[in-house]
Formats: structure tokens, C-alpha cells, sequence
């Protein structure tokens, strides 16, 4: 997607800190369910530091747990999932997602979401394609071995298409991330995890 410009550490990439390149995952992950060219998600999205993402959003996405237990903390409720698209490509299970305070619409997150379930058990497959439960409470309530490695921090200038899926108008700023969960010590859950924009408090 060339509308978009990533600015990395320069810092970063001469130490050999840069793991991934976000724009590359970002772009992968983007496809999986294409938006229509003349009103895209973003109009630009910048790669961040951990060190100076700014609160309440350094609080949100900076750490190695699951978004499920951080957006729930923060909103000070449950938190439900509705998911948007879901298909198989390349014997992976990939959806669209959004995440809305419990028994409201009132959206909190959006994200996209790329998940090898050869590495889990059949029950946790089953409970994860019938969507109707956040995907973090499943692998937590079925005590999944697991870690979160966080990938990268991610500054999103919204575009004309995501007020469809945030509370947000063309322009607004929000921020966001990349993280892999790894399931029983292998990569298994690619993701993209977008909040919707968030006032200090």
C-alpha cells in the first residue's frame, strides 16, 4: 500500500533492533480483507518507539499481555467480540475483528487477526472459529501456554474508510500495534490491534 510512509529509528536499524519491518507485516495483514482504494483505514501510519509512545496509549499497547486484559482494565468492564470477516487462506484462519464494551456497540478496538490453529487443541479451534468469545479469554481460560512478543508500536492518521470500523473522523489520530503470540513456544497468532482514540486521565 504505498499511501503509506513508515518512519523507523534510524537508531533502531543501525543496532540491529528493528525485528521486523512493520510496514511489510502491516501491508500483509491490511490484505487479508481489502478496502475499497478510494477510502482507505489509513492515510498514514508511523512507527513509534516504545520509549515515546505517549499516554494513555504507551499504557494500552506497550507490555507482552493479551489487548483482551488490557482494553478490559482500562474501560473498566468485559469486553465483547464481533467479528467482521473471517475466511482460510493458506490453511490459515484469518477475521477482521472489533471490540466493544460489554453489552454496548460502543466500539473500542479494531483489528485484524492471523492464527495457525494446528497449534492449539481441537476444543480451543472450535471455541475460536465459532466467534462469539475475545480470542485472548479463550487462550487464557484453557490455560494455553503462551507469549506475547510485542512487534511494534504504530501512529495512525485515520483515513476515510475507518470511521466504518472506529469512532473516528478523517485525520484523527490513534495508535496501535503488532504483536505475535507464540503457543506452546511456536508462532501461531499474527495481529494487529488498533484502540480507538483514548483521553488522559
Amino acid at each position: 500500500m504505498t499511501i503509506f510512509k513508515l518512519f523507523v529509528c534510524k537508531a533502531a536499524l543501525l543496532n540491529g533492533a528493528l525485528k521486523l519491518n512493520p510496514l511489510r507485516e502491516l501491508e500483509e495483514l491490511l490484505a487479508l480483507f481489502a478496502e475499497p482504494s478510494d477510502a482507505p483505514l489509513f492515510s498514514r501510519a508511523e512507527h513509534v518507539a516504545k520509549e515515546t509512545t505517549p499516554e494513555p496509549y504507551h499504557r494500552m499497547l506497550v507490555h507482552d499481555h493479551h489487548m483482551t486484559i488490557s482494553m478490559e482494565s482500562w474501560h473498566g468492564c468485559s469486553v465483547d467480540v464481533r467479528v467482521l470477516d473471517s475466511r482460510m487462506s493458506d490453511g490459515l484462519y484469518c477475521r477482521r475483528i472489533q471490540l466493544l464494551r460489554g453489552g454496548t456497540e460502543d466500539v473500542v478496538q479494531f483489528g485484524y487477526v492471523r492464527f495457525n490453529l494446528d497449534l492449539v487443541t481441537e476444543q480451543v479451534r472450535k471455541e475460536i472459529q465459532a466467534e462469539e468469545i475475545p480470542l485472548g479469554r479463550i487462550l487464557i481460560q484453557h490455560n494455553v501456554f503462551r507469549h506475547v512478543d510485542l512487534g511494534a508500536i504504530l501512529r495512525f492518521t485515520a483515513g476515510s474508510g475507518l470511521k466504518r470500523f472506529l469512532p473516528m473522523q478523517d485525520g484523527e489520530v490513534t495508535f496501535g500495534r503488532l504483536a505475535t503470540i507464540f503457543c506452546n513456544g511456536a508462532p501461531a497468532i499474527d495481529l494487529l490491534e488498533v484502540s480507538a482514540p483514548l483521553l488522559p486521565r
